[in-house]
């Protein structure tokens, strides 16, 4: 929807959807809608409405564009503008390294490269209105008044969603200034590079240099040195996926005492205070029931793959039709947009994969769903976690969509998942975060609330969710390597 560049054209979209709008309307007052008895009619509007936007097949490099279009800064928050000076090697060989150390054979990815990252500092702004324009004043001057106004002993590490391909910080300020909100707390949120064009690991290489760029900032940075134990991590969807994926690279470096050069400093590779995440995006390969079975409740479509019969009884995981452009389809060809299919359940791509014995002496982690398609992904998780012994503090809220936070922040929903997150970011950095074993699950009627205990959430058992993931895994690698036989014979016939 952030295409919809100006008023005018989001008034056309809408009026375009009024059928939609008014069968919506209609279903739910007679209680025959999907969301009948979960949802509220604000709810089932919002999840109509954003649904019929992601049906639309447009070259990615359009898609790109319109979801990170720029839509300038006014109101209640502050935002400093910074570039991260490209750093040593040493980053990207760290990251290289836990990759190979984690490992189980096959698997290929593109080697990424290194260089500066953008980034923007973020904070809440008192005492204005929702129009109250930006003052005109340097970076650095924005950066003195956010800091004055968030002055917490912390910092919050944000990593924006949008399936790995779009977005941008821009399009997350309204959610990161209400963190900052709620945690008093400055938040770095990073412009990583995207796919298709800057496949896996290139995202997770920038994720790295930005934490080592909070814990030790170059010559010339804003900000003084944050403490490992007082940066929270955090992000949406695949900011999520983002922000735990880091999480587990750094376990990785952690555990061999790995040190590395940035900036001319040699830093010890630590642990952060804690990880907190709204509808994470953990199974890139999107192998789990909740994907079809929530579909109902949910904005995001079922994967929406083609299926192409080989011509014995058997058919091939393709990626969608999308219009051709410069970006996609890659080549050689790949059937996901972020990453080859060989590595698509590798801990660092889909961090539900990872075995247990990886998530020890993991900071605390906050992780925050809706009965959405990812659900199931996250609940496991979590138990994953639980059960290797890390702190969980989980949240599930009844029949919301996918990231209802961040789209629908004025809610009674909305709120408080801001105000649990925010909390939890709090005690995580000041170590005081207090476990319960248990899924707080708020149903829409607040009779039907209950605690769930973490060891319960799923019936799927490890062994299930291993046999699930390896079964779609290896369909998407069978589709893949017909797109390649295709385009190596095409390549060859060119010749």
């Amino acid at each position: 929807m952030s295409a919809l560049g100006s008023p005018a054209a989001l008034l056309k979209a809408l009026i375009v959807r009024i059928p939609l709008i008014l069968k919506t309307v209609l279903l739910h007052g007679i209680g025959q809608s999907s969301g009948a008895g979960k949802q509220d009619l604000r709810t089932e509007l919002t999840v109509a409405i954003l649904r019929s936007f992601m049906n639309h097949r447009v070259p990615i490099g359009k898609q790109q564009k319109g979801t990170r279009r720029d839509p300038g800064i006014k109101g209640p928050l502050w935002v400093s503008k910074v570039k991260i000076p490209e750093p040593e090697i040493d980053v990207h060989d760290a990251v290289i390294k836990a990759i190979e150390e984690l490992k189980v054979g096959g698997e290929t990815y593109d080697i990424p490269g290194i260089g500066p990252v953008e980034a923007e500092w973020t904070g809440y702004r008192r005492g204005v209105n929702k129009d109250t324009p930006e003052p005109e004043m340097s970076e650095d001057q924005k950066y003195e008044q956010l800091k004055k106004e968030s002055n917490a002993d912390m910092v919050v590490l944000y990593f924006h969603g949008g399936a790995y391909y779009l977005m941008d910080p821009c399009t997350h300020r309204a959610a990161t200034s209400q963190l900052s909100k709620r945690t008093g707390s400055p938040v770095l949120s990073v412009r990583y590079r995207l796919a298709p064009q800057n496949p896996f690991p290139a995202a997770l290489v920038d994720a790295l240099v930005s934490y080592l760029y909070l814990i030790s900032p170059p010559p010339g940075s804003l900000h003084a040195p944050v403490p490992h134990n007082k940066i929270i991590l955090a992000g949406d969807s695949a900011g999520g996926n983002l922000a735990i994926v880091l999480l587990q690279t750094i376990l990785t470096l952690h555990r061999t005492s790995h040190t590395l050069r940035f900036h001319g400093v040699t830093v010890p590779i630590l642990p952060p205070g804690g990880v907190a995440v709204s509808s994470p995006w953990v199974d890139i390969s999107r192998s789990m029931p909740s994907i079809f079975y929530n579909s109902v409740y949910d904005y995001l479509p079922p994967p929406s793959q083609t299926l192409e019969s080989t011509g014995a009884g058997s058919e091939l995981f393709l990626p969608p039709p999308v219009p051709d452009d410069e970006f996609w389809p890659a080549s050689p060809p790949r059937v996901d947009y972020f990453v080859n299919a060989e590595t698509i359940i590798h801990p660092l791509v889909s961090p539900l994969a990872a075995p247990k014995r990886l998530w020890n002496k993991a900071p605390p982690i906050f992780i925050s769903i809706g009965e959405e398609g990812l659900s199931d992904e996250g609940l496991i998780l979590a138990r994953k976690m639980h059960q290797a012994g890390v702190s969980v503090v989980a949240e599930q809220v009844e029949g919301m969509p996918h990231c209802f936070g961040l789209i629908m922040p004025g809610t009674p929903a909305g709120r408080r998942f801001y105000d649990s997150m925010g909390q939890f970011c709090r005690d995580a950095a000041a170590g005081a975060v207090k476990p319960t074993g248990m899924l707080n699950y708020i149903g829409y009627d607040p009779k039907s609330s209950k605690e769930v205990p973490l060891d319960e959430v799923s019936p799927l058992t490890d062994d299930d969710v291993d046999e699930l993931l390896e079964k779609v895994a290896q369909w998407r690698i069978e589709g893949e390597k017909e797109l390649r036989r295709q385009w190596a014979t095409s390549s060859r016939a060119k010749l």
